[in-house]
């Protein structure tokens, strides 16, 4: 059997905990710089799907962290692989990559092999540095991702979204477009997807839709929400709700 590759080690220390809050912007800016939005994209025979699963109350302030792999043609489950770390960074609105990547790199250490593709629970590009968690993962790995997130962080869309499934209008902010609005399911909130990194707006589209099996969330961070919550009351015996604010 392959052996798992540590990639929290050749990763900068600062790039994962940065030493303070004008430290992590500035972070965000340069490897935001990092950031490819165009097809770069591997044949996909395997898809992986991230979440985290916290409790803002908890005074243990522990982040559970899932990383799923599934085939990508029957999207079938491979592999589960989980992480609980104590969050090194304050919850802050548009830095909760550095709250949450370090518990995700660290369940990523177990995998023999990364993915061709990760949709990430969180934003792309669309985030105010452009370095939404997704983005964030994509260039610390140097894998395509893509950004699943449940509510817009910046921007407005353009245009009024349609009732069926399928339905999209781009999120524009500072007059570019930066991650698409997209229903996966007739009459269902819509989702937020954006490129993570080394992938295009239109392929990331149409690969979540590709994945969707009838539910808002495509199945790889469906799949992956589902496990974090297991992963999380198998410590949280009192049943504490969660917190679902990956960004």
């Amino acid at each position: 059997m392959s052996q798992s590759v540590c990639y929290s080690a050749l990763i900068p220390t600062d790039w994962l905990y940065p030493p303070s809050l004008k430290a992590a912007a500035q972070i965000q800016k340069e490897l935001a710089e990092r950031v490819i939005v165009k097809d770069q994209l591997p044949a996909i025979t395997t898809i992986g799907g991230m979440d985290v699963c916290n409790n803002l109350y908890d005074p243990k302030q522990m982040v559970y962290a899932t990383v799923v792999v599934l085939d990508a043609q029957q999207l079938s489950l491979l592999e589960t692989h989980n992480a609980a770390l104590k969050q090194p960074f304050p919850y802050i609105s548009g830095f909760l990559g550095f709250r949450e990547t370090p518990a995700l790199i660290k369940a990523i250490d177990h995998l023999p092999k990364l993915p061709d593709i990760i949709l990430v629970d969180g934003h792309g590009i669309s985030h105010p540095r452009g370095l939404g968690i997704a983005s964030h993962i994509g260039v610390l790995l140097d894998r395509p991702t893509i950004g699943v997130a449940k509510s817009i962080l910046v921007g407005k869309p353009e245009g009024e979204l349609n009732p069926e499934a399928g339905s999209q209008v781009p999120l524009v902010w500072k007059d570019r477009q930066i991650a698409t609005v997209l229903r996966t399911k007739n009459r269902c909130n819509p989702l937020i997807i954006a490129p993570g990194h080394r992938i295009s707006h239109a392929t990331a589209v149409e690969l979540v839709l590709k994945y969707c099996r009838g539910y808002r969330l495509p199945e790889p961070t469906r799949f992956a929400h589902q496990m974090s919550n297991e992963y999380r009351k198998r410590f949280t015996p009192n049943k504490q709700e969660s917190s679902d604010q990956s960004l």
